[in-house]
C-alpha cells in the first residue's frame, strides 16, 4: 500500500485526491460514517443519538470534548469538519504570517512559510470547493450586520462560502433545484441528489440538501472516482515505523453489533498521512510516543482555539422618531446560510492596536427560534396565564365564545425576542499557549483565557458596539462567565516549524525524523490562523502532497537506479550474493488481523522490536481486543491482549495461571503509583525528573501463586501476575501480555547480611504495537525494622526496549545482558490501597484457608529472617 491517510477533514481529503489521481494506491480511514443528503438527523429522537461516543454505541455526527478552560466540538464523518462548519473559505491574512520570537512552552507563532507560500494552492483548493459570496439582497441579518458596520467604520465583505446557491456557475441564484452531478460522481452512490442553498440556517447541523459543498462532495468523491478506497467506521489507534514504512493499528465499529471490545486489524503502507483533526492527530501522536520516541519535544504545545468566541444580540430595536416604543428590530437569525458576512478588525502588523480578529453572524436552524421563545419563562408563563384565566372566566360566566383564536394567537405571543436576536461568532489571534497531553490515557489541554484576556476583551468590545447600534442587549453565551470559551476550530499540538526545536514537522508537514510520515492537518498549524481555518489547512495540505509527491518519483527514481546497478554487478560476478533487500524501497506486507509478519521483519526500523539477546522465538498472537473508545482512558472498557495462535501455546499459557490438579491457588490485587521519565536509566533521577515533568506511572496487578506448596518451596518464589500497567508516556493503560513476579528471592549482595528481592516483570505494548518490558524490584534488607514499610512498598523500576524474558536463575538480570533502558522511576504502594490490598486475598482450590496460612507464615517468616537479627540486636543492647 502506497498510502493510508487517517481522517477525512480538509487536509486528509486533500491528499487522499492527490495521492489516487497521481496513481498511488491509498486507504483513506474514517472512523465515523457517510451522510448522504437527506440522512443527517432533524428529530428529537435522531438528535438524542447524534453525538460521538462508541462505548456507549453512539455513531453520531457530534464528537464534544471538555478540557480545562475550553470546550470543543469536532466531528466524526466522511468529510470530517465540513460536515458541520459554516462554510466560509477566507485566506489567512498575508500579514498575520508572523514570525515571532521563541518562549519556553508555547504562546508564539512562528510561521515557517508565508501567504505567497501558500497562494498557489488557495486557488487550487478554491477551483475543488467553489467558493462564492451570498448573493441574496433582502436577508434582514446580513443587511443589519452591513448597516452597523458602515456606522462604526468597521471593514465588512461577504466572505467566500462553499455553498452551491444556483445550478449553473454564477447564475441566478434560486432555492431547492436540483445540481446536476459531478463529472467525478458522488461517494454516496448514483441515487444521491443535490440541491441549490434553502435558506434554512441548518449548515451545522449537516446539510440535508446537499448544497454545501462539503469534502464528501468535492475532493473525497474526486478521490475515489481516482482509485482511493475510502473506509468509514475504522478507527486508527496505533502507528509505528516499520522497514519500509509504517504499520497502521486500528478496530472497525460496528454500529449494529452487539457491542464490547473489539478485534483489532493492521495494515501496512509506504506513506503514512495524519488527518485526523487537531484533537485526534495529536491524541494519536501522544499515544503511540512509545513507538517514535523521536518525536519533537514541541508535541502538544502551542494549542489555540483559533479565538473563538460566541456571544448574541438579544431584543433588537428599531429607534421610534417620535419617541414612543421603539419597533422590534428584524434579524431572523435562521434566514439564510450560518455565516453570510465577516468584519475584519486589523491586527497590530497591519495598523490596529492589538491582535487581529473577524466578527461574523452566526445563524441558526429554524427550530431554534421555538427553543428562543420558551426559554424566556417570565413572558411565557405571563401569556399562558393570562389565556388560561380569559378561559376559565369564559367558563364560570358562560361568555357566549365560541372563536377562540384571539387566546391561542395571545398564547404563541408575537415571537419578538426569536425575531430580533443573533448570535455572532468571532475568531483570531489569540495567544497559543495551550499545551496537549495525556491524562490517564486520555487527551488533556491545558489552557486558559488569562492570557488572552486583552485579544478577547477587544472582541467582546466590537461585539458589544454592534449590538448598541441595533439597539440590542448585548449577552455573552454562558460559559464565559465560568471563564471558558467554546471552540469549533481547534488549532495546533503538532506545530510545522523550521527544525525540530521549533516545530513537530516541517514546513511541508513531514514530521521531522521520521521521513514519509505527514501531518496535514489543523493540528500543523503553528498558531491561530485568525481567519476561519479551513480553507488554510487545505492549501496547506495541497502543497504538502506536491512535495509529497515530488519526494515520492525522486525516492522511485533512486531505487530503480539502484536495482539496475544492483542486476548490472550481479551479472558481472556470479560470486556476489544473489540479492540485497532495500527495505526503503519495499513495503511490508499489508494485512488485515493479527500480527503482520514474522517478528524478523520487525528489528530494523524500530529497535523496540529487537528481541533481547537471551529472548527465545516469540510466540505468535492474535489481535488484541481494544475498547470502543480509547479516548476515554482508565474509564474505557478493559482491553485485553492478543491470545496464542497456537493451540499448544495457548494450552500453555492457560497452565501457567491455573493451579495443578489437587492444589491451591493464592492471588492478591496490589497497585502502585510513581514518577518515571523516560530520559533516565536510574530510578532515583527518574523519579525526581518525573515529578517535575508530571510524567506518573501505575499498575493494578493480580499475583497468583498456582500451587502454594510450590510456591513456598521453589527458592524463586515464582508467581504469574496479570493485569495492566498505567505510563502515558506509552500510551495509557497497556494489558499485561505476560507477567513474573518472584518473592522474597534471597539477595547474597549485602556482605552476608540478610536481604531479599521482590521482582517484577511484564510485557505490554503500547497502542502503535512496540514491545516493552516493566521490571523492577522491591530491597527488603537489615536497615532497622523501623524501614520495614518503606522497604516492602517502594519498587524501582525500568523499562526496556522489546520483550525481555527473566533470567532462568530467577535474578533479576542475566550477566552479560544488556537490554536498551527507555525509562526508570520509583512507585509505591500508598496506604488506601495497601488497606484495601488485604482485602483482595482469594483462593482456589481444597486448602483455602490452610492456603492463606501457609503464605501469611511464609511473608512473614521472611521478614523477620531480614529484619529479626536487628531487632534482637537492638533489644539486647543496654540503654
Amino acid at each position: 500500500m502506497d498510502a493510508v491517510i487517517v481522517g477525512s477533514g480538509f487536509g486528509a481529503s486533500v491528499a487522499a485526491l492527490r495521492l489516487a489521481e497521481a496513481g498511488q494506491s491509498v486507504v483513506l480511514m474514517e472512523r465515523g460514517r457517510p451522510y448522504a443528503p437527506g440522512e443527517f438527523a432533524r428529530y428529537p429522537d435522531q438528535m438524542g443519538a447524534n453525538f460521538w461516543d462508541p462505548d456507549r454505541q453512539l455513531y453520531g455526527l457530534f464528537d464534544a470534548w471538555t478540557f480545562r478552560g475550553l470546550e470543543g466540538l469536532v466531528s466524526a464523518g466522511l468529510g470530517g469538519g465540513s460536515l458541520i462548519y459554516a462554510n466560509v473559505l477566507l485566506r489567512k491574512d498575508e500579514k498575520w504570517f508572523v514570525r515571532e520570537s521563541p518562549v519556553p512552552g508555547g504562546g508564539y507563532e512562528n510561521w515557517p512559510f508565508t501567504r505567497a507560500d501558500l497562494d498557489p494552492y488557495y486557488d487550487r483548493a478554491e477551483q475543488m470547493l467553489t467558493p462564492v459570496r451570498y448573493p441574496y439582497q433582502n436577508t434582514p441579518k446580513t443587511n443589519a450586520m452591513e448597516a452597523s458596520a458602515a456606522t462604526l467604520g468597521l471593514n465588512i465583505q461577504r466572505p467566500p462560502i462553499a455553498v452551491t446557491f444556483s445550478p449553473t456557475p454564477g447564475g441566478t441564484p434560486r432555492t431547492n433545484v436540483p445540481l446536476p452531478p459531478a463529472p467525478y460522481g458522488s461517494v454516496h452512490g448514483p441515487d444521491a441528489v443535490r440541491t441549490t442553498c434553502t435558506l434554512c440556517g441548518e449548515c451545522d447541523l449537516g446539510c440535508n440538501s446537499g448544497a454545501k459543498n462539503t469534502l464528501d462532495h468535492t475532493y473525497l468523491s474526486a478521490a475515489k472516482y481516482a482509485g482511493a478506497d475510502l473506509r468509514t467506521l475504522h478507527d486508527v489507534r496505533g502507528i509505528r515505523p516499520v522497514p519500509g514504512g509504517y504499520e497502521v493499528r486500528y478496530v472497525v465499529h460496528d454500529p449494529e453489533g452487539p457491542g464490547g471490545l473489539l478485534a483489532e486489524r493492521i495494515i501496512r503502507c509506504r506513506r503514512l498521512v495524519l488527518g485526523a483533526g487537531t484533537f485526534g492527530t495529536n491524541f494519536l501522536l501522544l499515544r503511540n510516543r512509545g513507538s517514535l520516541p523521536g518525536l519533537s519535544s514541541t508535541l502538544g504545545t502551542r494549542f489555540s482555539g483559533n479565538g473563538d468566541l460566541l456571544t448574541f444580540i438579544l431584543d433588537a430595536k428599531t429607534p421610534s422618531p417620535d419617541g414612543e416604543k421603539p419597533g422590534v428590530r428584524t434579524l431572523y437569525g435562521s434566514d439564510g446560510p450560518v455565516i453570510t458576512t465577516a468584519i475584519r478588525v486589523p491586527d497590530t502588523v497591519d495598523g490596529g492596536t492589538g491582535r487581529g480578529y473577524y466578527v461574523e453572524d452566526a445563524g441558526y436552524p429554524a427550530f431554534m427560534n421555538w427553543l428562543i421563545e420558551t426559554a424566556d419563562l417570565t413572558s411565557t408563563a405571563e401569556r399562558t396565564a393570562k389565556v388560561a384565566l380569559q378561559l376559565l372566566k369564559d367558563r364560570v360566566f358562560e361568555a357566549r365564545r365560541s372563536n377562540i383564536s384571539s387566546d391561542l394567537a395571545a398564547a404563541l405571543g408575537d415571537g419578538h425576542l426569536s425575531a430580533s436576536s443573533l448570535p455572532l461568532l468571532g475568531m483570531g489571534r489569540d495567544v497559543p499557549d495551550g499545551v496537549m497531553g495525556l491524562a490517564e490515557g486520555k487527551l488533556e489541554i491545558d489552557w486558559t483565557i488569562a492570557t488572552s484576556e486583552k485579544y478577547f476583551a477587544r472582541v467582546r468590545g466590537t461585539m458589544e458596539d454592534i449590538a448598541g447600534q441595533l439597539d440590542g442587549r448585548f449577552v455573552d453565551n454562558p460559559l464565559w462567565w465560568a471563564k471558558r470559551v467554546i471552540t469549533v476550530h481547534p488549532i495546533g499540538g503538532a506545530p510545522a516549524g523550521d527544525n525540530p526545536s521549533s516545530g513537530v514537522c516541517d514546513p511541508y508537514g513531514e514530521v521531522f525524523g521520521y521521513p514519509g510520515l505527514y501531518v496535514v492537518d489543523g493540528a500543523a498549524m503553528p498558531g491561530p490562523v485568525g481567519a476561519n481555518p479551513s480553507l488554510t489547512i487545505a492549501a496547506f495540505a495541497e502543497r504538502a502532497c506536491e512535495r509529497l509527491l515530488s519526494s515520492a518519483s525522486s525516492a522511485a527514481s533512486a531505487a530503480s537506479a539502484a536495482s539496475a546497478t544492483s542486476a548490472s554487478a550481479t551479472s558481472a560476478s556470479p560470486t556476489t550474493a544473489a540479492s540485497s533487500p532495500a527495505a526503503s524501497a519495499t513495503p511490508a506486507p499489508t494485512t488485515t488481523a493479527g500480527e503482520a509478519a514474522p517478528s524478523s521483519a520487525h528489528g530494523a526500523a524500530n529497535p523496540a522490536d529487537a528481541p533481547a539477546p537471551s529472548e527465545p522465538a516469540a510466540v505468535p498472537l492474535g489481535p488484541r481486543s481494544l475498547a470502543p473508545d480509547a479516548t476515554k482512558g482508565l474509564g474505557a472498557r478493559r482491553e485485553r491482549p492478543g491470545a496464542p495462535l497456537d493451540a499448544a501455546d495457548r494450552h500453555r499459557a492457560e497452565r501457567r495461571a491455573a493451579a495443578p490438579a489437587g492444589a491451591t491457588s493464592v492471588a492478591f490485587t496490589e497497585q502502585m503509583h510513581g514518577w518515571f521519565s523516560p530520559e533516565a536509566t536510574d530510578p532515583a533521577v527518574g523519579s525526581s525528573l518525573g515529578r517535575e515533568q508530571g510524567k506518573s506511572v501505575m499498575f493494578e496487578l493480580t499475583i497468583t501463586a498456582p500451587d502454594i506448596e510450590e510456591f513456598v518451596a521453589d527458592p524463586s518464589h515464582a508467581g504469574v501476575a496479570t493485569g495492566y500497567l498505567v505510563a502515558d508516556q506509552y500510551g495509557g493503560r497497556l494489558p499485561v501480555e505476560r507477567g513474573w513476579f518472584n518473592l522474597f528471592v534471597d539477595d547474597g549482595s549485602f556482605g552476608g547480611r540478610p536481604a531479599r528481592r521482590m521482582l517484577y516483570r511484564l510485557w505490554v505494548r503500547d497502542p502503535g504495537g512496540t514491545k516493552l518490558t516493566f521490571t523492577g524490584h522491591k530491597l527488603v534488607r537489615e536497615d532497622g525494622v523501623l524501614n520495614l514499610w518503606r522497604d516492602t512498598s517502594t519498587l524501582y523500576a525500568t523499562f526496556l526496549h522489546g520483550h525481555v524474558p527473566p533470567p532462568a536463575d530467577g535474578t533479576e538480570t542475566t550477566p552479560g545482558e544488556q537490554p536498551e533502558v527507555v525509562g526508570a522511576g520509583i512507585l509505591h504502594i500508598r496506604p488506601p490501597d495497601f488497606a484495601k490490598q488485604l482485602t483482595t486475598f482469594r483462593t482456589a482450590g481444597p486448602a483455602g484457608p490452610e492456603a492463606l496460612a501457609t503464605f501469611g507464615r511464609f511473608f512473614l517468616g521472611q521478614l523477620w529472617t531480614v529484619y529479626g537479627p536487628g531487632a534482637r540486636r537492638a533489644l539486647s543492647t543496654p540503654s
